[in-house]
């Protein structure tokens, strides 16, 4: 196991509970630090982690040539902003639309010889996120019955001791 920074472990962590969500996590350590409890000796730690990727649509060679294009005149457009802080009066516009094509045209061409490198063996796109299945709050050990005899009196609280 991958030793963890000193802000973000504790000396003898104790499980105060599991939740199915974030959000139920965040509630029960909000309710401790609302009733005084020192929440610097918590941690809410993801576990069970799973990758999603959510597949956003397919992709073709009109669409590769767009994004390719858009991103090109968008990195254009920065450079061209920035030279024209130094090119000569009345010459700003130029530089800024010469950029922004050129960029187009750069943006264009790598994405098509990127698309065609891969040879249809990723033909879409999407969107990847890691995200946990469950939410276990750690607490250190000294402070361990203070917190679960707080959070008896939660209202609506939903935990798994």
């Amino acid at each position: 196991m991958a030793k963890l920074t000193p802000i973000f472990s504790l000396d003898f962590p104790q499980s105060l509970g599991t939740y199915d969500d974030y959000a139920e996590a965040q509630k029960a350590v909000d309710y401790l630090s609302d009733n005084e409890f020192p929440v610097e000796n918590c941690l809410i730690v993801g576990t069970d982690l799973k990758q999603v990727e959510r597949v956003t649509g397919r992709l073709t060679t009109s669409r590769v040539a767009a994004a390719g294009s858009a991103s090109g005149a968008w990195l254009g457009l920065l450079i061209g902003l920035i030279f024209s802080l130094f090119s000569k009066e009345g010459e700003g516009l130029v530089t800024v639309l010469s950029t922004v094509l050129m960029g187009l045209v750069f943006g264009l061409i790598w994405a098509l010889i990127g698309y065609a490198a891969t040879r249809g063996q990723r033909d879409f796109s999407s969107v990847k996120q890691v995200v946990a299945t469950k939410y276990e709050v750690l607490v250190e050990h000294k402070h361990l019955a203070k917190a679960q005899e707080l959070l008896t009196h939660m209202p609506g609280r939903k935990i798994d001791l």
